[in-house]
């Protein structure tokens, strides 16, 4: 009589992944879903499988052969899968008078499985002998769909926001004029789930105890927290370099990349050689791709006004000279934005009640346990002080929640000092679900908020009551007349105020400065005035300023640029100073993208986008335009310009949309003789044929 006898077996992709929510994702393996089964259509040749007689043994390996014993999973023709390992049951046997004939096997993984790429075999064991078949490849993710995963989200929204969405905004600027910045995350793109699944293999604690590591891959905590290190490559093999000033030729200026596929990319082309450059935002975004594309609800975070606490006392000292300049003193600083992630997780190493939102960051700031690394710190935590609370809750406090002491010095000698407790984390926010739109979290985050909106700094040096300086003193504060733009003059308000009972003699020294968003300015003053100023008593004067383009315009392409802008009145009587200061950033113009028809936009069928711009300067420029959209173009579109002054821009673009659902087509301007950069970007509903 005829063997049962293997013939070969179907791990069915198509009907799979769909189930798993992972179609889409490319990879050269089946990819899945932890905690869920999947099917597989065994073939063979000869008599029927008749399990009283044969023996059907799943191997599952994660791994190399060396380091992890595989998991061996019999077959069962009865009973129920087990959600806590591994385990198979026999679906069906379907007999076929045309061979081969068919078996259906259903696997299921414990929501406790690790992440990684698995390696399946089947050992067949029948009354003749024993063979082993090696199956296939397949990739296990975390599975946000199942109430017994660790990063199990119960709404529907936030699953397809925080996992399934490739595209969204990050949020820079600062508190008064806030920039939105498209970003697309890639995670359905070419290759990126491979070269996610190489990044866990290439970190230091998988290279130094495999068998560990993979065993800790179980944990989303232990996962964020090798990603973080992994996406800085201060200390490893990470993805990206991190520079915030100087050139750029022998990289890429963080401000020219659009989305994170490119960086993936070029990292794993390079044999897995730092991408240069990344800056916070960058760091942020790509590490919100490995995570989503890992199956970690994840999304991207912005702290305006964010400390960066050296020393760990939870004060920022800045310092100001005698005419209003800000100095390069201390290593804390303040930056104006900051960008990081959340990712959605259970935290039992923290005991019950921090679940939920907790901070990753991978930007290079400080070291923790020995690493460029940060978090993961719950936001509970944060929130409520906890201070001991793992990882780096300590650090991410200050960076919301930090005092800032100004100071204001004369060759070295201390004039005055003057404490606020209201300017850092003015506003934490993150894109909202569905929505290109804000969504302000500072309440998440600090258990005070009411007060925490950003105001020019104007008080009585020395550190005295405010309401005394109001009654007795001199004041002075700041205050744009209109959001600065790129082209434009900044023209701005000085307003002096004497509550004095006598005539005061004042001199007014007023100090613009260039500076970064992660740092005190370091460029010298680029425009200044001083005047001298008799005010009467109980008398309110208002003084208007304008600085033209050419006094502030850059030579070089910067896509955040700011200005710290301060004046100082010293009372010439009694020698004592009044400060008042404000950091704002120079938007510019954004690109419009439209859409004909865009409320019948269907897949596979092709579509047009016009991009329209104006040139805002009195001079010609020149540079390339970039049309950029995942699921709509295959290659980007570049298109050299030239344009006059005054002149407007429209440029047909015709594309093609690969896959349904709500998908972002994003246009940049690099100018080449002036140091602008411009964006936009169009949300389309593509719709199914």
């Amino acid at each position: 009589m005829d063997e049962f006898k293997f013939k070969n077996a179907d791990l069915q992709p198509s009907r799979n992944q769909p189930r798993h929510r992972t179609n889409g994702l490319s990879s050269t393996t089946l990819v899945l879903r932890r905690g869920q089964a999947f099917q597989i259509l065994i073939n063979f040749d000869g008599r029927a499988f008749d399990p009283r007689r044969d023996k059907l043994v799943f191997q599952v390996l994660l791994g190399p052969l060396s380091v992890e014993v595989p998991v061996e999973v019999p077959v069962s023709v009865y009973g129920q899968p087990s959600s806590s390992q591994w385990s198979a049951t026999l679906e069906q046997a379907v007999p076929n008078p045309n061979s081969p004939r068919t078996i259906s096997v259903s696997l299921f993984s414990p929501v406790s499985a690790s992440v990684g790429v698995y390696s399946l075999s089947l050992r067949v064991e029948t009354r003749t002998g024993v063979r082993t078949h090696l199956l296939g490849q397949f990739t296990l993710l975390c599975n946000p769909w199942s109430r017994d995963d660790s990063v199990f989200l119960s709404a529907e929204d936030q699953r397809d926001e925080y996992v399934m969405s490739d595209f969204g905004v990050l949020f820079k600027g600062t508190p008064g004029n806030i920039v939105a910045r498209p970003w697309s995350f890639d995670q359905y793109e070419r290759g990126i789930l491979d070269i996610c699944m190489k990044l866990l293999q290439l970190s230091p604690q998988y290279l130094a105890d495999k068998r560990r590591d993979l065993l800790n891959r179980s944990s989303p905590v232990y996962i964020g927290r090798v990603v973080s290190a992994m996406i800085n490559s201060q200390d490893d093999q990470g993805v990206l370099m991190g520079k915030w000033s100087g050139e750029y030729d022998d990289g890429i200026n963080p401000s020219l990349w659009s989305g994170s596929a490119d960086i993936l990319q070029m990292w794993s082309a390079s044999q897995f050689r730092p991408v240069k450059y990344g800056q916070c935002w960058v760091f942020a975004a790509v590490m919100c791709t490995v995570m989503r594309a890992l199956g970690i609800p994840t999304r991207v975070v912005t702290n305006f006004n964010s400390a960066h606490d050296t020393n760990g006392n939870m004060v920022i000292e800045e310092y100001y000279s005698e005419f209003g300049e800000k100095l390069p003193v201390g290593r804390d600083s303040i930056w104006n934005f900051h960008v990081w992630v959340e990712s959605w997780m259970q935290r039992p190493d923290l005991g019950e009640g921090f679940d939920g939102w907790q901070v990753l960051d991978p930007t290079p700031q400080e070291i923790s346990s020995g690493m460029y690394r940060c978090g993961p710190a719950s936001l509970k935590a944060i929130r409520e002080k906890e201070i001991n609370a793992q990882y780096d809750v300590p650090f991410v406090y200050a960076e919301v929640n930090a005092d800032v002491r100004t100071i204001l010095v004369q060759n070295g000698k201390i004039l005055g000092t003057m404490t606020d407790t209201k300017r850092v984390g003015a506003l934490v926010c993150t894109k909202r679900i569905g929505s290109m739109q804000m969504q302000n979290l500072t309440s998440d985050y600090k258990t005070e908020t009411d007060d925490k909106v950003i105001r020019p700094f104007a008080a009585r040096m020395r550190g005295e009551d405010s309401s005394r300086t109001a009654r007795q003193g001199v004041a002075v504060s700041l205050s744009l007349l209109k959001a600065p733009v790129v082209g434009e003059s900044i023209v701005f308000n000085v307003i002096i105020t004497n509550n004095g009972p006598k005539e005061k003699v004042l001199k007014v020294h007023i100090n613009a400065q260039h500076k970064e968003y992660h740092r005190n300015p370091t460029a010298a003053t680029f425009w200044e005035i001083h005047n001298d100023l008799k005010i009467a008593p109980n008398l309110t004067r208002t003084f208007k300023h304008e600085i033209s383009y050419g006094k502030y315009a850059r030579d070089e392409s910067r896509e955040d640029d700011l200005v710290n802008l301060a004046v100082v009145l010293e009372d010439v009587e009694t020698q004592e100073r009044v400060l008042a200061s404000e950091e704002f950033n120079i938007s510019s113009p954004t690109l419009s993208i439209q859409i004909p028809n865009e409320y019948s936009v269907i897949v596979n069928t092709p579509q047009a986008a016009i991009v329209s711009f104006t040139n805002p300067f009195n001079v010609s420029v020149s540079g390339e335009l970039k049309v950029t959209g995942a699921g709509l173009l295959d290659e980007k579109i570049r298109i050299r310009l030239i344009l006059q002054p005054g002149e407007a821009m429209k440029r047909p673009i015709q594309f093609i949309p690969k896959m349904p659902g709500a998908r972002m087509l994003q246009a940049s301007l690099a100018l080449t003789n002036l140091p602008s950069l411009f964006y936009g970007f169009k949300t389309i509903n593509v719709k199914q044929a």
